[in-house]
């Protein structure tokens, strides 16, 4: 694990209107390492993880990636960061039906304009990687939940991202396909250099991860730490 620092944030806050979803809140990540968040609903989680990853705006606070701060970047350079320096994993996949799974891989590529063919050899090979290549030229209502999953995780990783973020990345899956979806992905993440961070539920997932954060009402705090 890298400690090159690539995310950090110092004093976060969210808030919608008069409720509070995220209240002064801390992290720094580093290259190659996983970190993860765990909490219960509705606890704020998720809200960070979009601050973070520069989808939401925070109301306070301070957040860099590679020391640059998201406050002097206009709407269309968060855009490309999120396009082209981060990667997302949703618990539902969220795959467009229309797509190949080779075509849904290689989507990240495409949109940061990498030619057809380069792009969809790369995506190629991250689904060998995750032994799915097999199901390249299946569309995803074809596929099971778990390989739809790694499908997921494939696009997420294709184009070799700085970050990636992932929100209930096993979620909907039973706990077989669970442990070996998150055993692969953070392998590859962590091979490639990529940063990982994870919102769960889970404390087997969570217990993956090379630090972990516990979030109460809006406030974050590493587990182990005194309050």
């Amino acid at each position: 694990m890298s400690t090159s620092e690539v995310l950090a944030a110092t004093g976060v806050d969210l808030s919608y209107g008069a409720t509070h979803a995220v209240r002064d809140a801390h992290i720094v990540l580093g290259r190659g390492e996983v970190a993860a968040i765990t909490g219960a609903s509705g606890s704020g989680k998720s809200s960070l993880l979009y601050c973070l990853a520069g989808v939401l705006p925070a109301t306070r606070g301070r957040i860099e990636f590679e020391k640059r701060s998201y406050g002097d970047l206009d709407d269309e350079e968060i855009s490309t960061l999120r396009r082209e320096r981060f990667g997302f994993v949703f618990q539902y996949g969220e795959l467009l039906p229309e797509l190949t799974i080779e075509e849904n891989t290689a989507l990240p590529l495409r949109l940061a304009g990498k030619k057809k063919g380069p792009a969809l050899a790369a995506a190629a090979e991250v689904l060998d990687r995750l032994g799915i290549g097999d199901l390249r030229e299946r569309r995803p209502s074809q596929v099971s939940g778990g390989q739809s999953q790694r499908v997921a995780v494939a696009r997420a990783l294709v184009h070799r991202p700085a970050v990636v973020f992932a929100d209930e990345p096993t979620g909907s899956l039973d706990s077989a396909n669970a442990a070996a979806v998150l055993q692969e992905f953070l392998s590859l993440a962590r091979s490639q250099g990529t940063a990982v961070l994870l919102v769960t539920h889970d404390p087997a997932v969570a217990a993956q991860a090379d630090r972990n954060y516990t979030m109460t009402d809006g406030t974050l705090q590493l587990a182990g730490a005194a309050a």
